[in-house]
Order: structure tokens, then C-alpha cells, then sequence
């Protein structure tokens, strides 16, 4: 049995206590091993930790801070085969994905902010008061507390160390109770290019997250999460005005137009909606649908739906309760709804679920409302723009959001009407380090990936100097 063990401090060691957490398989639904359980001796002897690395990582020059998040992403690269097979022993992923797109993106990630180190400047020093001179100075907060999700693990955890790391900052992060091991490994790989305690991983449950984010050395939370999580986060945090980062919940509309290729679009929708078995917050799971298309569109959408395949094309759920939760969205249906394909769990092991495409909805509809995070498609039909525009803004989430249309025009307006952190046109999913993820409402607030990511782990100061 494998036990996987906190990273605190430049090595590897175990919690205080006893407790374990379980680690299961999701493709198998197999107990493979244990993460141990992290508790208030634990987070205080990793944060300390942290806190002691700061008082040398912050006097680093940019440079220094380059160099080590180039050689750690040099080393993430060539250790790719390492981080796949833990991330799919614990994920269930399909492990062409994971080593064509997922590592790649966390390698890319890692030099796009190894660069950014180099950009830590503020506004051009000025006299704005006769006889003084006034600066800027871009700082880094301090000890930082990061609680990556289950559904991307490497990659999100990636995104969180990669940016606070470059601003001089150092970092506790707490990966998904589900899914501890590459947090560690990389952990372990970033040890050699960074000053001991540095970079610190603790495994643990909700507690041991909320033990991180009240903790007084914690001078900045970042979770990427769901919205309940979110929301206890910031409580606990602002008890002790802590900055916060939200990346929250996500419900995305792709708004299709009447002139679009249906055959070409369905297939692109289908595919933005079951990557990671759907398990992402920008999954295309919501579909609005010109209604003078709609019945021709739902039979395209439902033909490429239904020649998705459960563990060919997507891996299974992450869990015993993310499966029992998909299923129970779709077993709770209203009567007006139609399963056109799927809605039943697939094969006789682990936590698959069938690609499901649903149509008759109503706005109100419970699983139009709530996040799915499964491989689901709902289908609504508007009349005109107006509605589509009022159908897509009509839940609580802000995150992302696609429009697919020939008209450029069409494409221009609607973006500017829609109320999310991205739209996509004809394209939904895709992400590049240089430009920023985050959005709006039950969504959270702050932005992960590009420059805007990066300024959110710096403090602003004002220096003013009399030489009159």
C-alpha cells in the first residue's frame, strides 16, 4: 500500500498524529493507499517553516527567482512519465491527455512566470509634491496558503506556486484530499533550486484547510475550489482581514447561432463539454440554441455525444461522491426533461459515467442552475439575442462562456453583453499562460495564469523621499 507523506521544510515527513485519509482509485474504485492527515502541530511546523524561508526569498533578485522556476519546469519536463502515472492513479485519466496536454501546460506555465519575475516593477518614480521624490515598489505579501482542486491537481497547483513563488513570496499548499501526489513530487523536484521550507505541501481534509487560512502567518489564501468552498474560505480569512483568491464554481452558456456548421459545432461543443469527464469550470455543459435550429442541432449534438466513450475518450469521475452527486442531478430530473443519450453510469467498475445530453430544460431547472461537473450537456432554445443573452447570465456563476456564430458583428456585440471572466467565439476551453483565468459573482474573484496572476501575489508600497 502506498502511503503518501507531507513535504515540510526540504523533506519529506509524516503528520503528528496517526490519522490517514484513504486514496482510491476512481477507474477501479479501489483503495490503492493513504495520505496521512495533517493537524494543527503539522500546519504550524509548515508554515513556520515558511515563514522562515520568506526573510531569504524576498531578498532574492528576479533573476535568482527565474533561474530556479526554469530549472524546476526543465525538471517537471523530463520527469513527465513520473507525474502521469501519479496523476492517473489517482484521477483515472486518459494518459495521452495528461502527457500531451496537461504536463505540457504545467511546464509552460512554470516559464511563462519564471518570466514575469523579471517584469516586477511599479510606475515610473516622479515629483508630485515640490522638493520630493515619490516610487513605487512592487513587494511580495509573505507566507501564502494554496488549496488546489482534485480535477486538475498537478496543473492547478502549478498554476498557484508558479506566480507567488516569482513575486518572492512562499508557499503552504494543501492539495485535494483525493489526489496528494504530484503536489508532493513536485514539491520534492522544486526543493533542489529553492531555498529549504520554501515550497511546503501538506496533505489533509477541510480542517487541515481551514487551520491554513486562519493560521496568523497566512498572509494570503488562494483556493481553487467549489463556491461553498470558497465562501468558508474568505469567512475564516476575514476574521483576520486576510487577501483572498477565489477561483470558484463555473456554468458555462455556449450560445449557438443559426448560422453555424451544425455537424462542425456539436462536435466542438462535445468535446469542450466531456474533457475531464466534464470535470472543469469552464466545462461546456450549458448549451443555448437558437430555437430555429434547436431539434436539428439536439440530434447532431447527441450523435457526437454518443460516440464519446467512458475510458477511451474521458476517465471516470473523481470520486464515490462526485459520481453520486452526477447521477443524482440526472435521476432528479423534472418531467419536461428528455435524456436524447446517456444518463445511466457506465461499465461495472470505478466511477464512470455516460456522455448525457438533456434537452427540454427550463432556466429554473435544478441541474441548469447548479455546477454538474460531470460529462452532461443541457439543452435550452432562445429566440433572439436578448434572450440568449438573459438564458446565459442567468445563474449565479461568472466564470467562462463561448458564442458560436459566423457573424462577426453578432460575436462583437453579445461578448461585450455576457457576464463572465472569458468568452470564447466558436471555440470553448482552451487556455494560454499569458492570458488570465478567473471570473465574476459565485465564480470567486482574482485571476490565475498571466500578469494580472502575478500582481495578485504583490503589495503595492509608496516610497516618498524629501530632497529639497
Amino acid at each position: 500500500m502506498t502511503q503518501v507523506l507531507n513535504f515540510v521544510d526540504g523533506t519529506e515527513v509524516p503528520a503528528a498524529g496517526t490519522r490517514t485519509l484513504d486514496l482510491v482509485n476512481p477507474a477501479t474504485g479501489e483503495v490503492f493507499g493513504t495520505s496521512v492527515l495533517s493537524e494543527q502541530s503539522d500546519v504550524d511546523a509548515a508554515l513556520a517553516a515558511a515563514d522562515r524561508a520568506f526573510e531569504a526569498w524576498r531578498k532574492s533578485t528576479p533573476a535568482q527567482r527565474q533561474l530556479a522556476l526554469l530549472k524546476i519546469a526543465d525538471a517537471v519536463e523530463a520527469r513527465a512519465e513520473e507525474f502521469a502515472d501519479l496523476e492517473i492513479r489517482e484521477t483515472g485519466k486518459i494518459r495521452a491527455v495528461v502527457l500531451d496536454e496537461e504536463i505540457p501546460e504545467c511546464v509552460s506555465a512554470l516559464r511563462f512566470f519564471a518570466g514575469a519575475a523579471r517584469q516586477l516593477e511599479g510606475t515610473a518614480s516622479g515629483e508630485y509634491l515640490p522638493g520630493h521624490s515619490s516610487a513605487i515598489r512592487r513587494e511580495p505579501v509573505g507566507v501564502c496558503a494554496q488549496i488546489a482542486p482534485w480535477n486538475y491537481p498537478l496543473m492547478m497547483g502549478v498554476w498557484k506556486i508558479a506566480p507567488a513563488l516569482a513575486a518572492g513570496n512562499t508557499v503552504v499548499l494543501k492539495p485535494a484530499e483525493t489526489t496528494p501526489s504530484t503536489a508532493v513530487l513536485l514539491a520534492k523536484v522544486a526543493a533542489e533550486f529553492l531555498p529549504q521550507g520554501a515550497f511546503n505541501v501538506l496533505c489533509g481534509d477541510r480542517d487541515t484547510g481551514r487551520a491554513l487560512v486562519k493560521h496568523p502567518i497566512t498572509e494570503l489564501v488562494s483556493i481553487t475550489g467549489s463556491t461553498r468552498a470558497g465562501i468558508d474560505v474568505a469567512t475564516v480569512a476575514a476574521a483576520d482581514l486576510k487577501r483572498t483568491h477565489l477561483e470558484l464554481g463555473g456554468n458555462a452558456p455556449l450560445l449557438v447561432f443559426g448560422d453555424v456548421n451544425l455537424a462542425e459545432t456539436a462536435e466542438g461543443i462535445v468535446g469542450a463539454a466531456f474533457y475531464n469527464a466534464g470535470q472543469d469550470c469552464t466545462a461546456g455543459s450549458r448549451v443555448l440554441v437558437d430555437a430555429a435550429i434547436h431539434d436539428e442541432f439536439v440530434a447532431e449534438l447527441t450523435k457526437a455525444a454518443a460516440a464519446q466513450a467512458p475510458g477511451r475518450d474521458f476517465g471516470p469521475l473523481n470520486s464515490e461522491a462526485q459520481f453520486g452527486r452526477v447521477r443524482g442531478l440526472v435521476e432528479r430530473l423534472p418531467s419536461h426533461a428528455r435524456v436524447e443519450t446517456g444518463g445511466t453510469p457506465a461499465g461495472d467498475r470505478g466511477f464512470f459515467f455516460s456522455p448525457t445530453v438533456i434537452s427540454g430544460l427550463k432556466q429554473d431547472d435544478e441541474i441548469v442552475q447548479e455546477e454538474i461537473f460531470g460529462p452532461v450537456i443541457t439543452v435550452q432554445s432562445f429566440v433572439d439575442e436578448d434572450e440568449a443573452v438573459r438564458l446565459a447570465n442567468g445563474v449565479p456563476y461568472g466564470l467562462a462562456s463561448s458564442i458560436w456564430t459566423n457573424d462577426l458583428a453578432r460575436a462583437t456585440r453579445v461578448s461585450g453583453e455576457l457576464d463572465f471572466g472569458c468568452v470564447w467565439v466558436n471555440t470553448h476551453g482552451p487556455l494560454v499562460a499569458e492570458m488570465p483565468h478567473g471570473g465574476f459573482g459565485h465564480s470567486g474573484h482574482g485571476k490565475d495564469l498571466s500578469s494580472y496572476s502575478f500582481a495578485e501575489y504583490t503589495r503595492v508600497k509608496h516610497v516618498m523621499t524629501r530632497f529639497a
